[in-house]
């Protein structure tokens, strides 16, 4: 049996069913007003966006005519006009910072400048005195010998006052240098004292002399606690900041502060040892270059020489 024309029938009933229960809707005051406020909703929202649309495109164009205004004025003028906005400019290049650090490269520079400034400075006050050292040289009385070495009078380690009339007589061996010295001075009177050693045991004895450059620290007290550590027959001697000065005069020796933090601070001074005869007169020195056999057979051969002329 053939279904078909009754299945058609049968959606067309349905269809048509449907339409009238639709139309029934629309007409039914429950839902007819709801589409009509559905509608009028729709309507004001589109409404109200025309007119806003409306009002941006006027302010717009109102912007434009008054910025043009503005712009003929200035022409005209020849004048700036304080109601353009300016734009915002940043800080100069020297005035800005280094990314990451609050420092800016002025006070940057400024810092490298001043620290320059200052090596320089105490570079050219050591060549300064120095050269003052030099120009004080006085002719010797022999030809060809140094005019190093002269009149002192200073304090020993004991707290007694010696001159350089003291130690005539026999061999010295002098170094100027501080108790606060962190390594040099303590290896060069290391080394002093060593050679002194070694040459006693060849028959020659040598005082040993530690001058101190630096009075304001090294006292009786702090010299003598200091040479102690060297040699028991190592004599300390300091002064006032005058004697110092003097003697250091007559042996040419150069010294000077550096690095100043208060009480803490290091004294720049030459690296010398000084042989003196038994009249205190100069016969060599030795530079920190010399170590402990070169500088004991140095002594040697000079007193050797001596004996000699003699």
């Amino acid at each position: 049996m053939d279904l078909r024309p009754s299945i058609h029938s049968h959606d067309q009933q349905r269809g048509v069913c449907t339409a009238k229960l639709i139309q029934s809707m629309r007409q039914s005051p429950f839902t007819q007003g709801s589409y009509k406020k559905e509608w009028n909703i729709s309507s004001k929202i589109h409404s109200s966006m025309e007119m806003r649309g409306v009002y941006n495109s006027r302010m717009l164009h109102s912007s434009q005519e008054s910025l043009s205004e503005k712009s003929e004025m200035v022409v005209d003028s020849g004048e700036k006009s304080d109601d353009i906005p300016k734009s915002v400019e940043g800080p100069p290049p020297e005035a800005r910072t280094i990314r990451g650090s609050p420092v800016s490269w002025l006070s940057l520079g400024l810092l490298l400048v001043t620290g320059a400034g200052l090596v320089y400075y105490y570079d050219q006050e050591k060549k300064r005195l120095i050269q003052d050292f030099k120009e004080e040289v006085k002719p010797g009385a022999g030809v060809g010998k140094a005019a190093i070495g002269g009149p002192f009078k200073l304090v020993n380690h004991e707290g007694k006052t010696v001159t350089e009339q003291d130690f005539k007589g026999g061999w010295s061996l002098i170094y100027f240098g501080f108790t606060h010295c962190p390594d040099i001075c303590p290896d060069e009177l290391m080394k002093l004292a060593e050679a002194v050693d070694v040459l006693e045991k060849d028959g020659i004895t040598i005082t040993p002399i530690f001058i101190t450059v630096d009075p304001e620290r090294d006292n009786v007290e702090q010299v003598k606690e200091y040479v102690q550590e060297f040699h028991p027959r190592l004599i300390g001697l300091t002064g006032t900041a005058e004697d110092i000065r003097q003697v250091s005069r007559e042996f040419r020796v150069y010294y000077m502060k550096t690095e100043e933090e208060g009480s803490d601070y290091l004294v720049d001074h030459s690296i010398i040892m000084y042989l003196m005869d038994p009249q205190m007169e100069f016969v060599k020195f030795f530079g920190k270059n010399y170590d402990l056999k070169s500088l004991s057979e140095g002594i040697k051969e000079e007193i050797r020489s001596y004996k000699q002329l003699v």
